[in-house]
């Protein structure tokens, strides 16, 4: 069953005949989730800072990253200390790990920051080891 035109010519699903005002804008934050709302914050933040959106960010490729640390945890691996963090930039989340390290001054749930890198692919997930990373101020969170 084909979509029937509405009264001004355009079909049903046409996303682009929706207006675009700032009624509308307003009409979609009050019925979006508040995830989808920090999701969308962090996404344009990557983009007004310059950074490759974690989903775009293939296996071997240097990159620089922007996002929030969802979680860190303490994870030895080979007998080595090694500090994981996840960080989420509103599009897809890349595991941080800095090897030799118990901890990091800093580095904590809810913080965010700028990583650069190789991404590397562990397990199906992408992976930043012992990036260059700045931590944003916190007035800007």
């Amino acid at each position: 069953m084909s979509a029937l035109p509405r009264p001004g010519g355009a079909a049903k699903d046409d996303s682009a005949s929706r207006p675009v005002g700032r009624f509308r804008r307003m009409l979609d934050r009050l019925s979006s989730s508040q995830q989808d709302l920090e999701s969308e914050e962090l996404q344009e933040d990557a983009e007004a800072s310059g950074c490759t959106r974690i989903s775009d960010c293939g296996d071997r490729q240097i990159v620089r990253v922007t996002g929030t640390l969802r979680t860190v945890t303490l994870r030895p691996r080979a007998g080595v200390p090694a500090l994981e963090a996840e960080l989420f930039d509103g599009t897809a989340a890349l595991d941080v790990v800095w090897l030799g390290r118990r901890s990091i001054v800093g580095i904590e749930p809810g913080r965010r920051l700028i990583a650069s890198g190789r991404i590397s692919m562990s397990h199906g997930r992408r992976v930043l080891f012992n990036p260059k990373y700045e931590l944003r101020p916190l007035g800007q969170e």
